[in-house]
């Protein structure tokens, strides 16, 4: 039987694998070392676990995890203080305003490559989703669709372009924000 922690727990998972990546990228941006970084990060989740009965559940979990990271990146700065190659408050500052725009800026492309790829027909999302696929070997789905590699290679740079354009046309009309 399931406990009330549990439940918890299990959404706090939910909540934070999503972001962890966006996350690690963040901190990655503002600390120059990647082992900073994982250090940061490990501090990072204790406390977001920590805080997560204060989370109210209509915010966004993203924005409230990197205003927690920003914290504990500040913090590890404060300890930090006495290195040479620490970053001022003011550049950390400035990093991390910019990285915030851009996860803002990466979120609304994402969403509209989702918009215009919902746009394409089934077998050109398949034949994409094939190409895209991890270890992805063009001569095999060239094989598995009846095609010779470069008319398959002319096909997926057509439908980049279309998605490209699409994903431009939904930036300048400003639908995705």
């Amino acid at each position: 039987m399931k406990e009330m922690g549990d439940d918890r727990h299990e959404a706090f998972l939910r909540l934070y694998t999503a972001s962890d990546a966006a996350l690690r990228a963040y901190v990655r941006t503002i600390v120059t070392t990647r082992d900073d970084a994982a250090e940061i990060m490990q501090d990072i989740s204790l406390v977001l676990w920590r805080k997560f009965d204060n989370f109210q559940g209509q915010e966004d979990f993203r924005r409230w995890a990197f205003g927690v990271a920003r914290f504990e990146v500040l913090a590890w700065r404060r300890d930090k203080a006495r290195d040479r190659l620490v970053l001022s408050d003011a550049a950390l500052e400035v990093l991390a305003v910019q990285a915030t725009d851009d996860l803002s800026r990466l979120d609304s492309q994402r969403a509209a490559l989702d918009r215009c790829l919902d746009k394409l027909d089934e077998h050109h999302r398949s034949l994409l989703r094939a190409a895209y696929a991890p270890g992805a070997k063009l001569e095999q789905i060239a094989g598995d669709t009846g095609r010779n590699v470069q008319s398959l290679y002319k096909m997926l740079q057509r439908l980049r372009g279309k998605l490209l354009d699409c994903v431009r046309r939904h930036a300048l009309a400003g639908e995705v924000r």
